[in-house]
Parts: structure tokens; sequence; C-alpha cells
């Protein structure tokens, strides 16, 4: 197995695995552990990968994205955390959107029970969930329906979306950067996404460290158009600081 066929087999069971350590891997290879670590320097040099400390979790790609099902298997903790202080930004808000994804649905479960809400989403998930509460009216956004994340997408969705003004919006992204701004794989996915955040007087990213300092293929929003980050402690303060220059109030739980 030759550096580049060893790449593509770290990379491999980067996405299946969803993260991969140094010494395991070394030893599968039957590698030296730097020799590892230079393949996984050069796969993140390449974008295709985060390192972390003794091991490598696999970065969204145009070519490659996480399931649901596979998104709540990490950090769940942390998710947690920061869908409870995300639910805690409500305000006098009536109208809500909630992105698909994982973080979103557990602020969907955060949301208080007997407010009176309209929720607008493109979550199949999400709008089951919600439409057996009495109190909350959900409006699910039509269109195609993307399996990986069961959430709709497309045209349908987009001008669905350009018919209402919605006063808050708790949106994910697959990448946060200060460069790139929020990004996420699929073009059609983005373009929902950048609708919300046209629509929207408030916007809420709600999503864990590991999203920061990322960038994916679609670019839908600034950092100047989020009015506030919702993150846990993991991510440094001072990286926390430099995004809130761009004008975010930045929250780490």
């Amino acid at each position: 197995m030759n550096a580049s066929e060893r790449r593509q087999r770290i990379l491999a069971l980067a996405r299946d695995q969803g993260v991969v350590d140094v010494r395991k891997l070394a030893a599968e290879l039957v590698v030296a552990a730097e020799t590892v670590r230079r393949d996984l320097h050069r796969l993140e040099q390449q974008g295709l990968v985060r390192r972390t400390h003794g091991g490598a979790y696999p970065v969204e790609t145009a070519r490659f994205e996480t399931t649901l099902d596979t998104r709540t298997t990490r950090l769940v903790t942390e998710k947690r955390r920061i869908a409870a202080a995300a639910a805690q930004l409500l305000g006098d808000a009536e109208s809500i959107f909630i992105d698909e994804g994982y973080t979103p649905q557990l602020i969907a479960e955060a949301l208080p029970a007997e407010r009176a809400l309209t929720v607008v989403t493109a979550s199949l998930d999400t709008a089951a969930m919600l439409a057996a509460s009495p109190a909350t009216t959900v409006l699910l956004l039509g269109g195609r329906v993307r399996g990986r994340t069961r959430a709709t997408v497309d045209h349908w969705a987009i001008e669905m979306l350009a018919g209402f003004v919605i006063d808050l919006a708790f949106v994910g992204a697959n990448g946060i950067s200060r460069e790139h701004g929020l990004t996420t794989p699929d073009p059609a996915v983005a373009a929902v996404k950048a609708q919300v955040v046209a629509v929207s007087r408030r916007v809420v990213f709600a999503g864990v460290h590991t999203k920061f300092g990322a960038s994916s293929f679609c670019r839908f929003a600034d950092v100047t158009d989020v009015d506030t980050i919702v993150t846990d402690a993991a991510l440094p303060a001072s990286e926390a600081h430099r995004y809130s220059l761009l004008g975010p109030v930045v929250q780490r739980v």
C-alpha cells in the first residue's frame, strides 16, 4: 500500500467510523504512528479531516456528508447543553424556524411545551415531534426529501419560505469560519438556509466547537448575518472573542 492508498484508506475509515485514532490506525496499517500523523496532516491540508489530540474526524465536503443517525452519536452531551441554552433565546418570538439536523432537533425538544408558537421546519423528524404539542402550529416546508437528513429542499421549500417573515431562526451548519462564513456540502440545502436567513428577523447559530474553523462546499451566510452563536465551552474563549468582533453574541455553555 503506497502513501496515496494509505491516505484513502484512512479517510474511508474516518468517514465510516466518525473518528479515527492514530495508534489504532498504525496497528491496522502496519506503519509507524508518525507515518499516520503525517498522513493525517496531509489530509487536513486537503480539507478532508480535522485533527484532534490522538486522532482525527472527517470534514464534510461536496462528496461526503454524515447522516442524521451518525450525528446522534457524537458529542451528544454538548449538543444537549447547546440546545437548552438556545431555547432560552426565544424572547417574544411567535414564529420560529428550526433547521434540519440533530442539534436543531434537540432545540425543538427543549422548547416550552405550553408556549404558543408557529414553527416552520424542513425536518420531517422535528415536524412529527412538534405536531404532538397542542400549543404548537407546525408548518412543514414542501419539496424533495433528502434521505441523509430526512429534510426537504429545492424550489418548493424556497418559494414557501419567501412568503414568510420569521421572528427567530435556529440554524445549523456543517462548518463556520470567520473567512468563509456558514457552509454546508449540498447546494440545495444551502439555498434553503440562505432563504431562511433572508426572511428572519433574528438568526441563532447553534453548533458544537468542532464546526468552528471548518468550511464546506456551499456558503449560505456570513458570520455577520448571525445575531447569536451558541456553542460548547471547548471552543477557546479567545476564538469565541474573534467571532464576537464580527457582530454576533457568542455563548459558550
